[in-house]
């Protein structure tokens, strides 16, 4: 019960972090497709969030360090065509959007360890570290 809890919380402060303190935000301008693709690969980054929690809720922790890897690690920047979005991001997006992909490799990790040692709660942990470098990006920049 106290795990569904924390997911709704995740939710509704994800959620409020996106929302909240636009005119403090930094615009980011990019080029019309490159934003459409930025866009579309943090709508993948919610979704594959989403698909991350409900792996871990039937305590497929494998699944989930795939899903992690593949889709937020420092794997998917190839995907993600990271570095020519990076030549329009500001210092300071750069370094938190590696980040975020570094916390989500590590999360694969200690995912694939909870698998071996029966237990969730280091996982939901590693989780809410990529949250936390997603909310701090969002919180700072917007893109237009």
């Amino acid at each position: 019960m106290r795990y569904l809890a924390s997911l709704l919380l995740f939710n509704a402060l994800f959620s409020y972090a996106n929302a909240a303190d636009k005119p403090s935000r930094k615009v980011v301008k990019l080029p019309g497709m490159m934003q459409e693709q930025l866009l579309a690969n943090m709508r993948d980054h919610l979704l594959a969030m989403q698909e991350i929690q409900l792996a871990l809720g039937a305590a497929q922790f494998d699944t989930a360090a795939t899903l992690a890897e593949q889709r937020l690690g420092m794997s998917s920047r190839i995907a993600h065509d990271a570095s020519r979005m990076a030549a329009y991001m500001p210092k300071d997006m750069q370094v938190a959007a590696t980040q975020m992909h570094q916390a989500a490799s590590e999360f694969a990790k200690i995912a694939q360890d909870s698998a071996l040692q029966g237990d969730v709660k280091p996982a939901v942990r590693a989780l809410a570290n990529i949250t936390a470098q997603c909310v701090a990006c969002h919180r700072s920049y917007c893109v237009e």
